[in-house]
């Protein structure tokens, strides 16, 4: 997981967004205790949040990368926006039961909105929003999320290198902050699948790492130099933003 910086809102987030947002707190207004039991549920119209300008505009500001695991997918599926906060139901950790309403207020709210994986999304963090201090979660529109502390880590929000790094291909929590743990477990960061695709990144780095240190050990080959030249941008595209893995990847140059 990298910072990502969040770029402008859509223009259909601005118009229709903002009237979906008001009539979603207006219908809360008028049955509040219909919607507080779960008589009544709230509707979402998803060809407004997850239209086709929302979600170009997250994969460019992503970098075409799932804002969570870094992972690469627009070659294989069309990818979840993914709302940070959950618009239809919460649970405090995985065990919990379903809690609703929930924060049906940010269903259209651009700094909620992320694009993710299915498999960060679907299988993992789906209805997963955890505070330190559950007490102070805000329950309808009327309240402030500003005392809220998340537990999930926002890349929007924060820089997540702050809080978690690699040892080798497996993320931690640094000093294990309970921000980095939560985010690794909730978020399956650690899945299999995604340790050997991180894992393939790696060893490829490795060989580089050992070519330069050849050209270090024969200062005099001309040929192995001119190789070591070609190798140095080679690794600066593996630690840019747009390149898969580059949280990893930058851990791994520093450890070594």
């Amino acid at each position: 997981m990298i910072k990502i910086q969040r770029a402008n809102e859509p223009e259909i987030l601005k118009i229709k967004g903002k009237n979906k947002r008001r009539a979603l707190c207006d219908t809360y207004t008028r049955y509040q205790q219909d919607y507080d039991s779960g008589q009544r549920k709230f509707r979402f119209d998803n060809k407004v949040y997850a239209h086709q300008s929302v979600k170009q505009t997250l994969k460019t500001m992503q970098h075409n990368k799932c804002c969570f695991c870094e992972s690469k997918f627009s070659h294989i599926a069309y990818g979840d926006v993914e709302h940070f906060r959950p618009k239809a139901g919460y649970k405090q950790n995985q065990q919990d039961t379903l809690h609703k309403p929930s924060y049906y207020w940010l269903a259209y709210q651009w700094d909620n909105l992320l694009l993710s994986c299915q498999i960060c999304n679907q299988r993992y963090k789906k209805n997963l929003f955890p505070l330190l201090n559950p007490t102070v979660r805000a329950r309808n529109h009327q309240d402030s999320i500003e005392d809220e502390t998340p537990l999930l880590i926002n890349p929007t929000k924060v820089n997540p290198e702050d809080y978690i790094s690699f040892r080798q291909e497996v993320a931690y929590s640094i000093d294990d902050n309970p921000y980095g743990e939560v985010s690794i477990d909730g978020l399956g960061l650690n899945r299999t699948e995604l340790e050997e695709k991180r894992r393939e990144k790696l060893n490829i780095l490795l060989r580089l790492f050992d070519i330069l240190l050849q050209s270090q050990r024969f200062p005099d080959d001309v040929k192995l130099q001119d190789i070591a030249k070609d190798i140095k941008p080679i690794i600066n595209d593996m630690i840019a933003p747009q390149a898969e893995y580059s949280a990893m990847t930058k851990a791994a140059i520093n450890s070594y």
